[in-house]
């Protein structure tokens, strides 16, 4: 595909320079790649990194500029930490007592996992790690205490209600906060690209009235469209003790690494008050996690995934600053929204949200997804005069709540449906349910909720 937008050139529009196209193909060619995965999604950065420099679209010096950026640093900076979470049996302590103060019956257990997602959402950015690293464990052996296992066939007891609520749970929680979900900060810095600041506070504050609604109301539709077997589950609280009893009495490490965890949540939400970078924040953390002791500097460098995510996230930083410098991304943006004049921005916006949701089902990565689309709708809906900011916000939802398609669609997603306590008929059939009951929440009183706070 690459290959083909490359040697098209001739038929390139007029106001498109040479450079402009070229970076395009191997844009696409990356985009593609990160989607198809011939080789893991920083291998096929890198080869597209090299491609720029080898062909002479760019210096080297300009090709690095990625590596560079406060919120690459930031994302890994936050890794760390939720290593910390794992690694001090922090984030399972946490869950059990969620579990035993919520979990006499299996929705109160279903709102006690979400609590858990909730709480630990602010700090990693890896959902994926939330979700299978944290809550899919407890969920496990809860299953086994109430004989709910897929191998013989009686998931649909506990299992199958626990595994589709934490999912919904984690992509409510990743879409409230702008550090809960890498692909969030990708939105973050495209919009910067466009010069749209959008702060830790903001997004807090434009998600939480739609999150919470979410939260609230998602795990109860489950509940109704897919009821466990087991609606009572007087067991929980006492495995949950049993196995708080096994874990002991809190730890220095576990108490370090929960008051530099409220330390840094404080400080991101006083960041845009208070002029502290969200970057040196998550230094901060991570070095005083450091020093105490909670985590080494092997942990660091062994933390392959938040190498993996430095690595690519910053050489597609680097090709949509290009493609937005050499100007592809405003002459798309023009050229979409020359189709789109006559219509009123609220139509565009609303078009474009739509769009951007269903064409996740061509994706199997949140990230290649933002990295792909972000940008150019972006421009479009400012083009026709939709504000700035709102617009960024809406689309930064959009691209967390477009989970709710596929069992591709994210890495929570590939992790629970992997466990086989859900079969993929329903967890399509259901997930294009609730997809529409987010679209509404978000679309709507998501809308009119920042329209109360002023953002637009």
């Amino acid at each position: 595909m690459g290959l083909i937008i490359w040697v098209s050139s001739p038929i390139k529009p007029a106001s498109v320079s040479l450079n402009a196209w070229h970076i395009f193909a191997i844009f696409v060619a990356t985009i593609i790649g990160c989607i198809t995965r011939p080789l893991p999604i920083a291998g096929v950065a890198i080869v597209g990194l090299t491609l720029t420099v080898l062909f002479g679209i760019v210096p080297m010096k300009t090709a690095v500029s990625g590596f560079g950026s406060s919120t690459v640093w930031m994302i890994a900076m936050a890794y760390f930490m939720s290593r910390g979470f794992i690694n001090t049996g922090l984030g399972r302590r946490v869950a059990l007592v969620f579990v035993r103060l919520f979990g006499k019956r299996t929705l109160g257990l279903a709102y006690a996992l979400i609590g858990v997602d909730l709480v630990t959402a602010p700090a990693t950015p890896s959902n994926t790690a939330r979700a299978g690293g944290i809550v899919y464990p407890i969920i496990k052996s809860l299953a086994e205490t109430f004989h709910s296992d897929p191998k013989d066939g009686t998931q649909g007891k506990i299992g199958s209600f626990l595994v589709f609520a934490e999912f919904h749970g984690d992509l409510i929680t990743s879409t409230m906060f702008m550090t809960a979900m890498a692909p969030n900060l990708v939105a973050v810095t495209l919009a910067k690209s466009l010069h749209i600041t959008l702060s830790w506070m903001q997004w807090f504050l434009a998600g939480v009235v739609p999150g919470i609604i979410c939260l609230l109301v998602v795990p109860y539709l489950i509940y109704k469209m897919y009821p466990p077997e087991i609606k009572d589950t007087p067991n929980a609280k006492a495995w949950a003790d049993s196995e708080l009893d096994k874990m002991g009495k809190m730890s220095l490490p576990e108490k370090i690494m929960g008051g530099v965890f409220l330390l840094a949540l404080v400080l991101w939400m006083l960041s845009s008050f208070i002029g502290l970078d969200a970057a040196l924040v998550a230094f901060m953390a991570v070095s005083l996690l450091l020093v105490c002791g909670v985590l080494s500097v092997d942990d660091i460098l062994h933390e392959t995934g938040a190498w993996n995510t430095l690595v690519w996230f910053s050489i597609l930083i680097f090709m949509a600053n290009e493609l937005n410098s050499l100007g592809f991304i405003p002459w798309l943006s023009g050229a979409i929204g020359g189709a789109l004049k006559g219509f009123s921005w609220g139509i565009v916006l609303a078009a474009l949200a739509l769009f951007y949701f269903y064409s996740h089902y061509l994706f199997a990565s949140g990230t290649a997804h933002v990295s792909a689309m972000y940008a150019a709708l972006l421009g479009v809906a400012v083009s026709a005069g939709a504000p700035a900011t709102f617009s960024a916000l809406m689309l930064g939802f959009v691209g967390s709540i477009f989970a709710s398609t596929t069992h591709y669609a994210n890495g929570p997603a590939s992790v629970l449906f992997g466990s086989g306590y859900v079969s993929q008929g329903k967890w399509w059939q259901l997930n294009f349910v609730l997809g529409l009951f987010y679209l509404v929440v978000w679309g709507g009183v998501g809308a009119l909720w920042m329209k109360v706070i002023g953002i637009w």
